[in-house]
């Protein structure tokens, strides 16, 4: 078996901007395919729009002069687009003139008014980059009074194609866009991404998943306004000139199919998706639609972003077995924004390492692995090693760090990690600048990004065990919510898989534990006996947790707040439970003390 390459000296990786590369591969390659869009909108079975690298180039230069022309360096260009080969040129044309690109999105996409509205405000953009189509939409968002008028609006696909551009010299440390965090747990920030990290980034990607230049090709489907969705899609093929293939977030999710269809037409494929991705491909793709797939030449299917299950990567791997899949391509990741987003991985050359642990010991702060029928086990999911980078496992308070076994922040320290928050001095100093104590063994003393999620090294992987400010803290005791909601979702058929939300109330003597699930819509409400599925659930979780659940609260489908990135947000739904807002089925009485 092919063995995984070797993580390098994080100081040795490449810092080179990625409009310079472009540069070099538009004269060393110019009618090679960069990247193609796939559009379902007229058609559903597609209607692909290639780009070569000089094509590319040509069209980000252009955008470059345009923007120099009532743009400055170091302004912001938001980008209100929908997800096109314009939205890449957007970025590059921004990158090519020292604009500081801030992605956003088109302001008719459902559900993300309000975080628009927030994080527009916060980035105080001088100019706005859209596409002819969704022109009206953004002059309607600007109609309204409610935030400030740009300077000018600027329309990518009608920017004259004759305009040119010099180049002009771009640091690695000058800012290269913002990437305004999903919000899980707090108001979004700005991460300040330089050109230098995005580069890097992209270089730890590509080694990790030991790409072939030229010829390993990107699919992806996520949206370009995260984190994960602008480093894979975008960055990572411009680093080895390889192609990538997009499509729009939408036209997954009315087929989910058509993902894996794109990626049976690769021989060297990588691709990358949250965990409820692949829960969604494992139950909801007809046999009949799984018929003609091959997907023999994926090297790479990643799971980050949210709680990895094992569960999720056991019903891919048997739905998509006999289809070419196999188990080693499963690679479960974990990153942040705050490290422009990848941290570190497993190795695409060896199946998911799974774990099974005991539960009250992890809650207690100790790794401690225990046979898979044991009563109290729960199982963890490896991430597998940083790739040119440091990470650490560090005591929260202190900044001690955590031998292994122990549970703790996860730090990390590398080229990746970037330069702070947006207009936040505070917030950065506190996030940023963290000094590792103690025996430090080889690590730097620091800068260390703090990343805020809790996590064990255990026999040379990562384990990521949680979020510390959604710790749920029961008479002294740890919980850890994703394993609250796995059983209370798994409790009984009247509640949706994957949509519950555990978190403590302040109450008279202690915290008391709530949990907000969304009703199954594949259950007739008529036959749903709300007393039953409360009882049930709070009996699950007494029995695996030990812990009493002062309330259940089943709510409708879809009503569940979710970040941008689609997470369970259980601080906004704490709040919606306290203000009682949640669009309540039914709110059982608590029972008898």
């Amino acid at each position: 078996m092919t063995s995984a390459p070797t993580p390098p000296d994080p100081h040795a990786l490449d810092r080179t901007p990625l409009v310079q590369r472009l540069a070099r591969w538009a004269e060393q390659y110019p009618d090679d395919r960069a990247y193609t869009f796939m559009d379902y909108s007229t058609d559903p079975d597609g209607t692909a729009i290639d780009l070569t690298w000089a094509e590319l180039d040509r069209r980000s230069r252009a955008l470059a002069a345009a923007l120099r022309q009532i743009t400055a360096p170091g302004e912001r260009a938001a980008i209100l687009a929908p997800q096109t080969l314009d939205y890449i040129v957007a970025v590059l044309g921004c990158m090519y003139a020292r604009v500081i690109a801030v992605p956003l999105f088109s302001p008719d996409l459902p559900g993300h008014a309000d975080r628009l509205l927030a994080v527009y405000g916060d980035a105080e953009p001088q100019t706005v980059l859209t596409t002819t189509a969704a022109l009206p939409h953004v002059q309607a968002f600007f109609a309204t009074g409610t935030v400030p008028h740009p300077k000018e609006i600027l329309a990518v696909d009608a920017v004259d194609p004759t305009l040119t551009w010099d180049d002009e010299p771009i640091d690695a440390d000058d800012l290269a866009y913002l990437q305004y965090t999903s919000g899980s747990t707090r108001v979004p920030a700005g991460v300040m991404v330089t050109h230098g990290n995005i580069a890097v980034n992209a270089e730890q990607c590509w080694g990790t998943f030991d790409g072939i230049p030229r010829v390993s090709t990107g699919v992806n489907w996520l949206p370009l306004f995260h984190d994960m969705g602008l480093v894979t899609a975008i960055a990572l093929p411009i680093a080895h000139a390889s192609p990538a293939v997009l499509m729009d977030p939408v036209a997954f999710i009315m087929r989910p199919t058509r993902w894996l269809e794109l990626l049976s037409r690769q021989s060297h494929a990588f691709t990358c998706a949250p965990n409820f991705a692949y829960e969604y491909l494992s139950t909801k793709v007809p046999e009949e639609e799984k018929a003609a797939l091959d997907l023999s030449g994926v090297q790479v299917f990643m799971n980050g972003a949210e709680t990895i299950r094992e569960h999720t990567l056991t019903a891919y791997l048997d739905a998509y077995r006999d289809h070419g899949l196999r188990p080693e391509v499963q690679v479960p990741a974990y990153g942040l924004a705050e490290a422009t987003v990848y941290v570190c991985s497993s190795s695409r050359y060896e199946p998911p390492t799974v774990t099974p642990v005991d539960r009250d010991a992890l809650g207690d702060g100790t790794l401690v692995p225990v046979d898979r029928d044991h009563e109290r086990a729960t199982v963890l999911v490896g991430c597998g090693q940083p790739y040119g980078q440091h990470l650490a496992i560090a005591d929260p308070a202190t900044g001690a760090r955590r031998p292994d076994g122990r549970v703790g922040e996860i730090w990390i320290h590398g080229p990746n990690v970037t330069a702070g928050y947006w207009n936040r001095p505070a917030d950065t100093a506190d996030t940023f600048g963290a000094t590792l104590t103690g025996d430090r063994g080889d690590l730097p003393e620091g800068p260390w990004l703090r990343s805020g999620d809790l996590g064990v090294w255990h026999d040379g992987q990562l384990y990521v065990t949680g979020r510390i400010k959604d710790l749920v803290i029961i008479d002294g005791r740890n919980h850890y919510p994703q394993d609250l909601e796995y059983t209370a979702y798994h409790a009984h058929d009247g509640v949706r898989r994957e949509y519950a939300a555990a978190f403590a109330v302040r109450g008279e003597e202690t915290e008391n534990l709530v949990v907000v699930a969304e009703r199954n819509r594949r259950v007739p409400i008529r036959r749903l006996d709300i007393g039953e599925v409360t009882a049930a659930v709070r009996a699950a979780v007494k029995q695996h947790h030990d812990v009493r659940v002062s309330e259940v609260v089943l709510i409708e489908p879809g009503g569940l707040p979710r970040t941008s990135s689609g997470k369970i947000s259980r601080s906004a739904c704490r709040k919606a439970y306290t203000d009682g807002t949640l669009p309540v089925t039914a709110r059982p009485a608590a029972p008898d003390a």
